[in-house]
């Protein structure tokens, strides 16, 4: 289990856990972001700028701050 901005691009995961609180959940939930889904990794700034995920045939930006609460297993292919 790694959160998001260990991946690199183009890997696949699983959300397997989120820690947080009420609101960071509520707002990755509008995202749809939740346990359980899978997600891609499709960019990232350097210098812990924003990352870029694909959530189904989304694609959504967050913050770093918020990427590093998002655990995920990765997917093997």
């Amino acid at each position: 289990m790694l959160n998001i901005t260990k991946m690199k691009q183009g890997e696949e995961g699983r959300v397997a856990k989120i820690e947080g609180g009420f609101g960071l959940l509520r707002k990755l939930e509008s995202l749809g972001i939740r346990n359980g889904v899978e997600i891609k990794k499709t960019s990232a700034q350097i210098m812990r700028g924003p990352i870029t995920v694909q959530v189904g045939n989304t694609q959504v930006a967050i913050g770093y701050g918020m990427a590093r609460r998002i655990f995920v297993d990765k997917i093997k292919d």
